[in-house]
């Protein structure tokens, strides 16, 4: 069975939240909570570790698999380049349920992009998923921890039922909000392309750019 770190995102033990940071950094997956539901977090620069994603969920290695940076600095190294509505919207929206695909730098895992040559990238505003992608020191894989085509969990118990012994441990940080998942945002053509309307709406995404709605 997994390992269960109860951690309480106010106020988040040292201790419990490095014995995380530790499991990441050996290459393992953690489950852990995000603004929305529960994401499944694995080093997203090992290849190894992404590999394990795709494995837990069951997932087609063609689908990309977005990440959580601690800040925005945090998506410099992952992009190309960053264009000047991605900066915007960054700024607007950063921390929160706001995806933007950049075109992704050399540097990126094929894993991590699916082929498609872009990379999807979010500040969370849950403090345990920030914290983790600052112990890693780097960018945490955000995909959702369940199986794929399966319902998301809002809680450590659903995450347990769902996926059992597969991951290495599970953080308990209490229940998600759930609804809708992140916005996600192509940002490398103008105007930027909704591909999933999410927590954040298409509307005020157009409104933060200047841009009519519709």
């Amino acid at each position: 069975m997994p390992i269960l770190l109860k951690i309480d995102p106010g106020k988040p033990d040292e201790n419990i939240l490095a014995e995380a940071v530790g499991i990441l950094k050996r290459g393992g997956v953690v489950a852990y909570p995000t603004e929305t539901f529960y994401g499944l977090g694995a080093d997203a620069l090992s290849g190894a570790a992404v590999g394990k994603i795709f494995q837990i969920k069951g997932r087609n290695f063609q689908n990309p698999i977005a990440v959580i940076v601690d800040n925005e600095r945090g998506a410099i190294p992952l992009a190309e380049e960053i264009p000047e509505t991605g900066r915007i919207l960054m700024q607007k929206f950063w921390p929160g349920p706001l995806t933007l695909l950049f075109r992704a730098a050399a540097s990126v895992p094929v894993s991590l992009t699916g082929g498609t040559g872009k990379i999807g990238v979010r500040v969370s505003s849950h403090p345990l998923a920030r914290l983790l992608a600052r112990g890693v020191a780097g960018p945490l894989t955000a995909t959702s921890a369940n199986l794929s085509g399966g319902p998301e969990c809002t809680s450590a118990g659903e995450v347990f039922c769902a996926l059992g012994k597969r991951v290495d441990a599970v953080i308990d940080g209490g229940t998600t909000p759930g609804g809708l998942g992140s916005t996600i945002l192509d940002v490398t053509a103008f105007p930027p392309l909704i591909l999933r309307e999410g927590a954040v709406p298409g509307a005020l995404i157009l409104s933060a750019l200047g841009l009519p709605a519709g």
